[in-house]
């Protein structure tokens, strides 16, 4: 059962919209992610796994090479970063949100 305690549950959701910049065109994404795991901290990570999963598999190798401080996205400015959480299946679930723009 230990292996399940760092097991997620994770479900991605996304948009894309194009924002203009002034004299550049940045490409921004809006991803949410689900995670679970036995504390609040861990289902935090586990969410924003399934958000950098979603995203881009390089940024998440990264982040995870580079020791997995949420919320990061190596190769992307991170803004409005929301979470919830709340008891539940493997002892807590957050869902986490935010817009990455390369």
């Amino acid at each position: 059962m230990k292996g399940l305690a760092r097991a997620a549950v994770v479900l991605a959701l996304s948009s894309v919209t194009i924002a203009s910049a002034p004299g550049a065109e940045a490409a921004c994404i809006t991803k949410a992610g689900r995670g679970t795991a036995g504390s609040v901290d861990g289902a935090k990570f586990q969410a924003w796994e399934a958000v950098l999963q979603a995203t881009d598999w390089g940024s998440w190798a990264a982040f995870m090479a580079g020791g997995g401080k949420v919320p990061t996205a190596p190769g992307y400015k991170v803004s409005g970063v929301t979470s919830r959480c709340r008891p539940g299946e493997l002892g807590h679930v957050c869902v986490m949100q935010a817009r990455l723009c390369k």
